[in-house]
């Protein structure tokens, strides 16, 4: 299983955002298109991994792979699983879930909740590895591909102190993925090619 865990700053926790201004609504579109980065290849769906959205650390959206439906690549429709899934915050209690569409789950979880979670998984197997994503960590090629990673990223903004401090106590690693910065939707491709090639080296 792989894990993106993506922190949306200024996303909505509501579902009162238009389809047609994504940019506008705290910047949804980057949301959008990192699950479909996650998750779309060219004729087919990566069912062994695992996205969450951490929104305004209160709630997450977490998508799974094996069971989603109607994830299609434009940014609209990917925008209505999330909107859907907010529109079911009222049923998610605590840390339990919320079902909104298959494979599409709501719950109370900021980003420390959603770290406890992947971390108490992650400690099951040696494998593992919860890995922050920065533009001033090591090279990933210094990194053995880890069978079951957990990328934590942030959207278009950087992470504030709080969270950079909570990723310092709680993550394994601090990576970079190439020389120069890079969105977050082309990280997550970046991350995927680096786990399929076992670490660029099988072609």
């Amino acid at each position: 299983m792989r894990q993106f865990v993506l922190v949306g700053h200024d996303a909505p926790t509501d579902p009162e955002f238009s389809l047609n201004d994504l940019p506008g609504a705290g910047r949804v579109d980057v949301l959008c298109r990192c699950v479909t980065a996650a998750f779309l290849l060219s004729h087919g769906i990566r069912e062994s991994t695992r996205v969450w959205l951490v929104l305004g650390d209160s709630l997450s959206i977490r998508f799974e792979g094996r069971d989603l439906r109607r994830l299609n690549p434009d940014e609209r429709s990917t925008a209505a699983l999330i909107r859907g899934a907010l529109e079911e915050r009222e049923e998610a209690i605590g840390h339990m879930d919320a079902e909104s569409s298959p494979g599409v789950f709501v719950s109370r979880r900021g980003l420390e909740g959603v770290l406890d979670e992947v971390i108490g998984e992650s400690a099951s197997s040696d494998s593992n590895a919860v890995i922050t994503l920065r533009e001033e960590g090591a090279p990933i090629t210094d990194l053995d591909p880890p069978a079951d990673p957990v990328f934590v990223l942030s959207d278009d903004r950087d992470f504030t102190t709080r969270e950079s401090d909570l990723l310092a106590e709680r993550t394994d690693e601090r990576v970079r993925l190439g020389p120069q910065a890079l969105h977050a939707n082309h990280a997550i491709a970046v991350a995927h090619n680096y786990l399929d090639t076992a670490g660029f080296e099988r072609y």
